[in-house]
């Protein structure tokens, strides 16, 4: 054989090989090396344990700290409302997205009166509420600064028997469309626990967000058909614009008592007043007990908090559909209504949250029983660096963790 070829084949073979030896050289130091002492920003190209390779897909940061979607919240008392000495008599829960107009914060929430705190669906009457949030009406209040409000009175009143809400109108929320206001609502047709929680979604409109309002009259987002998820209820409309859509994200309770499932849906229409279309793939969010959602970067983010396999999570959707965990905190406010500036404005490029209402419930005790109103302040947004809202952790005094002792019934199992 020509030996100059023979050499050519040689150098051929060897020019093939050494990329070959010198990558199994780097495979072997790559999976031998321990993990680095200065946590990556971007995901490094080695193996990694499932949990190392989460931090890095399935959030924005793998440090909390420049997580744009994880925040502490801190919580101030409001003044302006009063509680009638916390008797259980006067209750403001379940508040809706703050909304600036005018150079003034606008929100709207249930308001109870009566003569008396809840009494259960089998006491409950025309003057006497079965729930916190029976025999209720929508009112609204007025502030500068979000820390001190004006209560203006009411927005929505209990239509006549037997119009949608005759009963109750609660857990309503705010959208502003092509220059009118929209409040969406729960009409309740019977007392709350008759036939568990169960009504239809009702709205009323406005050229201004001091009304006067007018009552649609009917059902706007109906209950589902028989069978289906969402078929007894659909509680806590939350209004956004997207697309030059309505989009309305709703709770429904749904499963068997004692072990009902709270998720959470989607309904789109064109205009205000519907048709909406519930989408195919609902629920979309598989936990939480009360919407809230506001536009981040192009997609949409929601606070998730009480009940169901992914609480206490704040979640992200690209596609406002399809949600995944961007975040997991602590101590979220229940019924979180944020002030969200673009909500409406159909923005590619949401900002996100810094504050909002929410509300404490199951005040007082059994026979005293009502809500209170209150604000909270967290950093979920892309304008704001707030390192005290990035801490990873809450320190409870000891107190906060005696209370959820055992009960007499677990207690009793153990001695026995």
């Amino acid at each position: 054989m020509d030996q100059s070829k023979s050499r050519v084949s040689f150098k051929s073979v060897l020019f093939l090989a050494v990329p070959f030896i010198f990558a199994c050289q780097q495979e072997k130091a790559h999976d031998d090396s321990a993990f680095p002492f200065q946590l990556p920003d971007t995901k490094p190209d080695r193996d990694m344990s499932s949990a190392m390779e989460r931090i890095y897909t399935d959030y924005l940061s793998p440090r909390p700290d420049n997580n744009e979607l994880f925040s502490q919240f801190k919580y101030t008392e409001l003044e302006g409302f009063d509680y009638h000495d916390h008797d259980g008599t006067i209750s403001r829960r379940d508040p809706s997205k703050v909304i600036r107009y005018d150079e003034t914060y606008y929100v709207w929430y249930t308001y109870r009166n009566t003569s008396t705190p809840p009494r259960g669906a089998a006491r409950s009457n025309d003057t006497i509420p079965s729930s916190d949030w029976d025999l209720a009406e929508i009112w609204y209040a007025t502030s500068r600064d979000g820390f001190s409000w004006d209560e203006q009175g009411v927005a929505i009143r209990r239509p006549e028997k037997p119009l949608v809400g005759w009963r109750s109108v609660t857990t309503t929320d705010i959208l502003e469309w092509q220059g009118k206001y929209y409040l969406y609502y729960q009409g309740f047709m019977e007392a709350s626990g008759k036939r568990g929680d169960d009504c239809p979604v009702a709205v009323s409109y406005a050229d201004s967000p001091e009304g006067p309002w007018t009552a649609h009259n009917e059902v706007v987002l109906p209950n589902g058909k028989k069978g289906e998820w969402d078929q007894y209820s659909i509680h806590d409309p939350y209004p956004l614009v997207h697309d030059g859509k309505v989009y309305i994200y709703y709770k429904s309770d749904f499963d068997e008592k004692p072990d009902l499932l709270r998720m959470q849906g989607l309904a789109i229409a064109d205009d205000p007043l519907g048709p909406f279309t519930k989408h195919p793939l609902n629920p979309v969010i598989t936990s939480g007990h009360e919407t809230s959602l506001f536009p981040f970067k192009s997609g949409v983010a929601a606070l998730v908090y009480k009940d169901g396999p992914e609480h206490n999570t704040i979640q992200y959707a690209e596609d406002w559909v399809n949600f995944e965990i961007a975040s997991i905190t602590e101590m979220m406010p229940w019924a979180a209504a944020p002030h969200v500036p673009d909500a409406f404005s159909d923005t590619k490029d949401g900002r996100g949250i810094t504050w909002g209402m929410a509300h404490f419930i199951a005040l007082g005790g059994k026979d005293r029983f009502h809500s209170m109103l209150v604000r909270f302040d967290c950093d979920l947004s892309l304008d704001l660096h707030d390192p005290e809202m990035k801490r990873h952790r809450v320190n409870h005094k000891p107190d906060v963790y005696f209370r959820q002792g055992l009960s007499d019934r677990q207690r009793q199992r153990i001695d026995d």
